[in-house]
């Protein structure tokens, strides 16, 4: 196992609402030394939620991505909010931004997002048995949803607007997961993806 390199400073360049800068300055192991700058998250963590409805299909938004100045087409998610468990937060997000709760909820995995440069990490979540149920979010605008089959995974990469490779994940992930189902298998939702 590498033997991490040492912190010999850090310190934050610049902070935002969301955000700070650090900068540090490392060791490795070998003696040469770097400068690196990361992206810390303030937050408490996040939630990425693939939800199906019982005719296999994954519940997508299409919501403005400011880091591309565009509208993609990707899972819901959010943040954790200070003391909410995690399952409570993915169905609380879920029915923010998707207008549909779930009655069963399942943690799949966690993943990070370019951890060079970043310390973010989120947790997803797969839920299914939803239920029309809708919360008040903070959109700045409504979100307009959007059904995709899973087993048609393939057309959906193909898209110009879906690109986020969080969601691309975990709906891989997933469908992982889903073959392992048998009563999922059984109700016809589900076939073998090529």
């Amino acid at each position: 196992m590498p033997v991490r390199p040492s912190i010999l400073q850090r310190k934050i360049v610049a902070q935002s609402r969301l955000f700070k800068v650090e900068e540090m300055h490392l060791e490795f192991a070998n003696g040469v030394q770097r400068h690196y700058e990361r992206l810390v998250s303030q937050g408490l963590g996040a939630v990425m939620v693939v939800a199906l409805t019982d005719q296999g299909e994954v519940v997508l938004i299409q919501e403005y991505a400011g880091g591309m100045h565009d509208y993609v087409l990707a899972l819901p998610k959010g943040l954790v909010e200070a003391g909410e468990d995690l399952l409570v937060a993915a169905n609380r997000e879920l029915m923010e931004e998707t207008g549909y709760g779930a009655r069963q909820l399942e943690p799949l995995t966690q993943l990070s997002l370019a951890p060079n440069y970043m310390g973010h990490k989120m947790q997803v979540v797969l839920a299914r048995d939803l239920y029309p149920c809708k919360l008040e979010g903070d959109e700045p605008e409504p979100l307009e949803v959007k059904l995709h089959p899973l087993d048609q995974l393939g057309e959906l990469l193909g898209r110009d607007d879906f690109h986020e490779g969080r969601s691309i994940a975990a709906l891989y992930i997933a469908q992982e997961r889903l073959k392992q189902d048998d009563s999922w298998q059984g109700q016809g939702n589900w076939q073998e993806l090529s």
